[in-house]
């Protein structure tokens, strides 16, 4: 039996490779976006307590009341902008759930949708599988700011959406508010659909201020606002985000999102909702991740590697052209089977491969990791 790939260029991701190439040969692993620590002991406490107390049956298909209320108080805490819980939000398996899902429900063939690379992996599949076609716009190195001229070209009648990402993976930049006022005059007047990947929300360094979307009344009105508790809470393992959009936008997500997974993990849900009425276990988030860059930027001060600026995630970008001209993914490969340190090739992320000599490394990882770590890279 023959089958013809919807996705006949999309193969294993690149995370899981570098992942799997660093446990066989017993490196560090700086690739893969997760934590090396554990999360904090009262949300296992949390976690054990709704399972003890028999919530292990489904939860109602939008997520539980509580969660969706919390989500909503984190919101208006965050932004000043009111959502409703019963028909505003939605719990998902994830944030890439959520994407697909958000996509699946707008997203019809034929239909352009702008996304701006380099671009996590999941973005253009889904937007494939829909029958869709995703539309590429590059952002401006060394800074990967939005070039909103090379935008405004490329939006037109079959322009459905426009996916944004701040803080943004791979690179660590964010949004500014004159990002977003860009963005409300670029759609304003048009049907277009804003996606906006925000789930490093809470990991903004420097002073700075997350410009979400939930900012503006003129985007609210228009946007999927996607993010994650899995990287706020260190439960990357857990796959639990969220969802927030107007009733009318919700309406219609609610009919893909039940046919896709129905509904999420009951008993984690009631233990983040209640881990997360201490509003310092995510406000304080950023302090812990500021601090994590920091070190690892010290550490990394001897090293042949000149880091490009990171605002926001736990990710760092290293340029290493004055340590070989070898393409990234060559360089990675090699640095992770001869140096035991694993990273992310940056050119992964585009379509059309830059020819940047930069490797993205995750420093959500404990001190003495990123010690060793800095300790290879400064042997380059």
């Amino acid at each position: 039996m023959q089958i013809v790939s919807k996705l006949p260029e999309v193969g294993t991701t690149i995370f899981s490779v570098m992942s799997a190439l660093a446990k066989e040969h017993g490196a560090i692993n700086l690739s893969q976006g997760f934590p090396d620590y554990d999360c904090s002991p009262l949300l296992s406490e949390l976690a054990n307590k709704y399972i003890g107390s028999g919530y292990n049956q489904y939860a109602p298909m939008p997520g539980t009341v509580e969660l969706r209320e919390r989500i909503a108080e984190i919101i208006q805490t965050c932004y000043a902008a009111s959502y409703r819980p019963d028909t505003e939000i939605t719990v998902t398996a994830g944030a890439t759930q959520a994407i697909y899902t958000a996509l699946a429900t707008i997203v019809k063939p034929g239909d352009e949708v702008l996304i701006f690379e380099p671009a996590y992996d999941c973005y253009a599949p889904s937007i494939e599988l829909q029958g869709g076609k995703a539309v590429y716009s590059t952002l401006k190195y060394p800074d990967f700011c939005i070039d909103w001229d090379d935008v405004r070209k490329k939006i037109n009648p079959k322009t459905r959406a426009l996916i944004i990402n701040s803080p943004h993976n791979p690179s660590g930049s964010v949004l500014s508010k004159n990002d977003l006022n860009q963005l409300e005059q670029v759609v304003e007047g048009t049907n277009i659909i804003v996606i906006s990947d925000e789930v490093y929300e809470h990991m903004v360094f420097d002073g700075q201020i997350h410009q979400s979307v939930a900012l503006r009344e003129g985007l609210r009105a228009r946007s999927f606002l996607v993010s994650s508790f899995g990287k706020t809470v260190h439960t990357t393992g857990w796959k639990i985000g969220y969802v927030a959009a107007p009733q009318h936008l919700m309406a219609e997500f609610r009919k893909v999102h039940q046919f896709l997974v129905f509904a999420v993990n009951h008993p984690l849900q009631l233990c983040l909702a209640e881990f997360l009425k201490n509003t310092r276990n995510y406000s304080e988030l950023k302090h812990f991740y500021e601090a994590k860059r920091n070190l690892f930027l010290k550490l990394t001060s001897g090293s042949r590697l000149k880091p490009l600026h990171s605002a926001g995630t736990y990710f760092q970008l290293m340029d290493y052209s004055a340590i070989t001209q070898e393409n990234d993914t060559d360089f990675a490969i090699r640095l992770t089977k001869e140096n035991k340190l694993a990273s992310i090739p940056l050119s992964v992320f585009y379509k059309e491969k830059p020819g940047q000599h930069l490797l993205r490394f995750c420093f959500a990882k404990k001190d003495e990791t990123l010690e060793k770590a800095a300790e290879q890279l400064c042997k380059l």
